[in-house]
């Protein structure tokens, strides 16, 4: 599942390409037919995200809500590239959006929908605080978590406690803070979590900007040592996200995998033992 830096780069995207001008709408699947009818030639006046999900404003009450899910994908690509023309749709395409110079095609999304503005506040109100957002609040972070007894690795995970952080941050933040996955958010201390929040902006923000996660610190990237580097399909180096059985860049032990709740989990016992 896309994480949040993700939804943030295809909010700026969307903004850049098809914000402040009317927009072609349609639904090829049929699925969104009808509120895309009610938008087809309406103007975007905004795109923005928050966590995982990706909010498409027209106004003045007109609001797309997207959450990607699992299996959901935002592909754009100039019209000057096709002749002028976005091409024929193919496959199960939930939105088509056409503007002056692109188009972005939406296919298998767990939600798009048509909401009001305040239908968007209730589902952002759900949602906890985004750390990519100039007006998250680290403070109601540290108070969710720290009067709960769920462990850190799955409190991390709630998106009703911090949102836009999935398994990959989750696994990179603990193991950079030497943070046992298990250990009881009550137990959290206030100077580690000081430390914790602007590291996990600033990551994220670095995602944004990349469009890949790097977590791992120059002094032990693996092709300073002559080593390769990470290949996976998600990109970036990571200290033991996907790295089971691998010894650790740090101190050499194998990184370990367990299931949590239905996820995969990585750690390094060593750099982040139990209490």
């Amino acid at each position: 599942m896309p994480e949040g830096h993700t939804l943030h780069r295809l909010a700026r995207l969307h903004q850049k390409l098809f914000a402040r001008r009317p927009v072609a709408v349609s639904s090829p699947q049929g699925r969104f037919a009808d509120s895309a009818a009610l938008l087809d030639g309406r103007t975007m006046t905004r795109a923005e995200a928050h966590g995982k999900h990706l909010f498409h404003r027209y106004g003045p009450d007109l609001v797309v809500h997207v959450h990607l899910g699992l299996y959901g994908t935002f592909v754009d690509d100039a019209l000057a590239q096709r002749g002028g023309a976005a091409p024929e749709p193919r496959g199960q395409l939930r939105m088509r959006l056409v503007g002056q110079t692109h188009y972005a095609d939406l296919r298998g999304p767990t939600a798009c929908e048509l909401i009001t503005s305040a239908e968007a506040r209730a589902v952002r109100a759900r949602l906890g605080e985004d750390p990519l957002r100039r007006d998250a609040d680290p403070e109601t972070v540290w108070a969710r978590i720290t009067r709960s007894r769920s462990p850190l690795a799955t409190l991390l995970m709630d998106q009703a406690v911090v949102s836009g952080v999935g398994n990959v941050y989750r696994a990179e933040l603990l193991f950079r803070h030497g943070l046992h996955p298990q250990l009881p958010g009550t137990e959290l201390d206030r100077g580690t979590w000081d430390a914790m929040w602007p590291d996990l902006v600033a990551l994220m923000r670095d995602g944004v900007r990349t469009g890949r996660i790097d977590t791992v610190a120059r002094e032990h990237d693996p092709r300073r040592r002559g080593q390769p580097g990470r290949k996976d399909r998600h990109g970036g180096e990571v200290y033991v996200y996907r790295r089971a059985g691998m010894p650790c860049l740090v101190c050499g032990t194998p990184v370990q995998l367990v299931a949590h709740q239905s996820r995969n989990l990585f750690w390094c016992p060593t750099c982040q033992p139990a209490a």
